[in-house]
């Protein structure tokens, strides 16, 4: 099975949070943080033929990284958690599910109750 889409996420802890959540495969990119330009092309570079995501922290270092993309990769769609929640790894479960069914990623339906 073909991998269709590849959503960039900051961090390891991010990954594990939003792993679960997905029905379908979906390739998941974790930056480790902040990350040169060229480290981003090398990470993101294998899934270029997919369709790009990102979802980061709302905060200055999510901030930076989503200009990098928007650089480098000016075609990603851009998912964004509730400020109120500053991280993605502390957004309850239910939020992130929202956001991306609403970002047509087929998700399990338990993470929406």
């Amino acid at each position: 099975m073909t991998v269709e889409k590849c959503i960039v996420v900051e961090g390891r802890a991010d990954f594990l949070k939003i792993v679960p959540i997905f029905k379908e495969e979906v390739a998941i990119i974790c930056t480790r943080g902040t990350i040169s330009e060229e480290a981003l092309i090398e990470l993101v570079e294998p899934y270029e033929d997919c369709e790009l995501f990102t979802l980061f922290d709302a905060d200055d270092s999510g901030g930076k990284l989503r200009k990098l993309m928007n650089r480098v990769y000016s075609e990603a769609t851009h998912l964004y958690i509730p400020k109120t929640y500053i991280e993605v790894e502390k957004t309850p479960r239910k939020i992130l599910a929202n956001i991306l069914k609403a970002a047509k990623f087929e998700i399990h339906e338990q993470y929406l109750v």
